[in-house]
């Protein structure tokens, strides 16, 4: 593996497991066992090294989300694959995942949240349009697909984050249909 691809998985691992402001760059070229130079002559910095990261990370997870959020006319099939979409991601990408997660809440003046601004914001925006779209087939809907957009996301991250931390599974075809069903009894209601 070459040293730019070693300083990545590294930084993936040491952000994941203890954020971004408690890892330092000497701690992460130790690890990937190489100099500082070296980090810095790829990545300039230790927010060119995230950035860098989330770039790359992100371009899948953009076009994937973009294929599956495309409404079809058919609501429940239509969350059913984003929620797949999400979980499967996860499984592929566990501590990249736990990355995002960590820095949702971040202050916005924090140098990672502007880094991950536009990724979460283009997300969210994908899964708003799919409520937008199916609004025309459900008047219920009108002027709420922001808000299930947010509800919808949400309830993803709360269960891939509790999976992440070892309290609930997601490794059966049952969770994700109870977990749509629930999603779905809440916007029909």
């Amino acid at each position: 593996m070459d040293n730019r691809s070693k300083l990545l998985q590294t930084a993936l691992r040491q952000f994941s497991t203890h954020g971004y402001d408690a890892v330092g760059v000497q701690q992460i070229v130790d690890e990937a066992e190489v100099t500082k130079p070296t980090l810095y002559h790829y990545f300039q910095s230790k927010r060119g090294l995230f950035e860098a990261l989330v770039g790359e990370k992100s371009a899948g997870l953009l076009a994937d989300l973009r294929a599956v959020s495309s409404y079809q006319g058919d609501i429940v099939r239509s969350i059913t694959q984003i929620t797949q979409f999400y979980f499967d991601y996860y499984r592929r990408e566990p501590a990249f995942y736990r990355l995002l997660l960590l820095t949702w809440f971040m202050p916005p003046s924090s140098e990672v949240y502007a880094v991950v601004a536009d990724l979460q914001r283009q997300q969210f925006d994908l899964i708003a349009r799919l409520f937008l779209d199916a609004s025309a087939d459900h008047g219920n809907m009108r002027g709420r697909h922001q808000q299930y957009a947010v509800s919808l996301r949400g309830t993803i991250d709360t269960y891939v984050g509790l999976r992440l931390q070892g309290y609930f599974q997601l490794d059966d075809e049952g969770s994700l249909q109870r977990i749509v069903h629930q999603f779905m009894h809440g916007i029909f209601s």
